[in-house]
């Protein structure tokens, strides 16, 4: 569906002052030629869908044209070829390419925000997965699933880590473990270890009914593998507003604590994803007649009440979480280039609006499944994939409602917040 089609179109930018849409680098493309790319490739990603559903993973092919299109470079550090864009910025192209496919959108997205979160590693680690290969991208199995242990230089890992999005694609994998504790008595601490391709094989168990194409497999090691020391990176150094990587990186966004803006890597690709319903509905009620049981049938889709209003309650969903989302976002980056510390208040409203815009997502696809009939069962039909995504990601522990805002709640309430912020 193009733009013309849909008489918001040119209204659903949101314009916030928002140093994330500004980059440093010299001689780095402007945001709006990326999304521009972005744009381009919406109508190509949405005719490989069903295949890449199929296959379950993303192509080669697709992968191939996000690194043409710069995509991976877009909040790299400059020293290593990148952009050093925000997420304001991130936000923009991601949601863009969800409304052609979204687990697409999400392999890339993955892929994109993981040059971030490297640029935070001390800068040995950064020339490990960079200095010969600067177009390696990384992907991530964030549970502490594994105890690592301290030997000399480093640490010994062995384990499974399970939904490992976009791992076939990717040349390095962001590992969640448990590090012993410092101190007799300690308790262990949570944090990230790097390790090559080489260190690693896949299990291809990824067999699911939504988000299929994203080929969330799992990394395997199977016997003691060391990792260097300086490949570390603990959830606390993630969360202090100056990790490690920032002693290289002097950019602010490289400050923002993880919880407080890494969600939008999973909320992009839904707020996409609803965008993109609403557009097919859009074409779909315009030219599709009824062919009704006992009565109805000759109509156009278009003509029918409900499906107005759901319609409309979608548009309004999808606008909802957009201006909640770069809201946030806005916020955060301007309060690192201001040098001011993230506090835990902006982090927990920001979790707590990650969540809430996930579900005005999901919800908007909902509105618009529920308004196709029985044509939309379809396998070739978008709509029912959107729907499966859609509700396949609201279901992350990150993004879930019932676990984020309970943190939130108890927040507000004075008690102690247990969750991810």
């Amino acid at each position: 569906m193009t733009d013309a089609a849909n008489p918001f179109a040119q209204l659903n930018h949101v314009d916030l002052p928002a140093p994330g849409r500004k980059s440093p680098v010299k001689d780095a493309p402007p945001i709006e030629s990326i999304v521009a790319s972005a744009s381009e490739l919406v109508p190509i990603l949405r005719a490989r869908a069903q295949r890449t559903e199929q296959d379950r993973r993303v192509s080669d092919e697709t992968t191939r044209a996000f690194h043409d299109a710069s995509f991976f470079k877009l909040m790299q550090p400059a020293r290593y070829g990148g952009f050093e864009y925000g997420f304001t910025a991130f936000i923009d192209v991601v949601s863009e390419l969800a409304r052609g496919c979204t687990s697409s959108a999400w392999g890339c997205s993955l892929g994109a925000i993981h040059q971030w979160l490297v640029a935070t590693f001390p800068e040995e680690a950064q020339d490990d997965v960079w200095r010969k290969d600067p177009g390696a991208i990384v992907c991530g199995s964030y549970a502490p699933a594994t105890m690592a242990e301290k030997v000399d230089g480093g640490y010994l890992v062995q384990g499974k880590w399970l939904f490992a999005s976009n791992v076939d694609n990717s040349q390095w994998a962001l590992l969640g473990v448990q590090f012993p504790p410092e101190e007799k008595g300690a308790p262990p601490t949570a944090g990230f270890l790097l390790a090559p391709r080489s260190d690693w094989s896949i299990e291809d168990n990824w067999h699911v009914a939504g988000q299929a194409g994203t080929g969330s497999k799992a990394v395997v090691i199977d016997k003691p593998t060391f990792i260097p020391g300086h490949r570390k990176l603990t959830f606390a150094e993630a969360s202090s507003n100056c990790p490690p990587g920032t002693k290289v990186n002097a950019n602010p966004i490289y400050r923002i604590p993880f919880l407080s803006a890494v969600p939008v890597c999973l909320v992009s690709p839904i707020l996409g994803t609803a965008q993109g319903a609403v557009d097919e509905l859009i074409e779909l009620a315009g030219s599709r007649v009824t062919r009704g049981a006992v009565a109805g049938a000759g109509s156009r889709l278009s003509e029918f009440f409900p499906v107005q209003s759901r319609l409309a309650e979608a548009s309004a969903s999808v606008d909802a979480a957009r201006l909640l989302l770069y809201r946030d976002t806005a916020q955060v980056e301007q309060m690192a280039l201001d040098g001011h510390v993230i506090s835990v208040e902006q982090r927990i409203r920001n979790r707590r609006d990650h969540a809430f815009a996930a579900r005005l997502s999901r919800d908007a696809v909902e509105a618009v499944f529920a308004s196709v009939g029985g044509a939309g069962l379809s396998l070739n039909q978008p709509i029912q994939r959107m729907w499966r995504d859609a509700n396949a990601i609201s279901r992350h522990i990150s993004l879930n409602w019932d676990a984020v805002s309970s943190m939130v709640g108890q927040y507000l309430l004075g008690l102690e917040p247990k969750g991810q912020y």
